[in-house]
């Protein structure tokens, strides 16, 4: 059964590679999606997938790639919509 949580990062996770690091994170999960830049300077992330693959992905969200320092991640549920890939919009 499939799950999808909407993950907002904040900190400095613009211009670090974020957002390609997280869709490469993913997809070797298996989770499907899209991260994206979001005018406030957070990363917006959807992912929907298995829950142990989903939640692995959200625990390597609250670290981020090696050049970013995240400082805050809310997460929410939300009803999964069968996507299939990972785009960087």
């Amino acid at each position: 059964m499939a799950v999808r949580r909407r993950i907002v990062v904040r900190g400095r996770v613009q211009g670090v590679f974020f957002r390609d690091t997280t869709r490469r994170r993913a997809e070797s999960l298996g989770v499907a999606g899209w991260a994206t830049n979001r005018a406030d300077g957070t990363v917006e992330v959807v992912a929907e997938g298995e829950p142990d693959a989903v939640e692995r992905l959200v625990d390597f969200l609250r670290e981020g790639p090696r050049r970013a320092d995240v400082d805050d991640v809310d997460v929410s549920e939300e009803q999964p919509e069968g996507l299939s890939g990972f785009d960087i919009r």
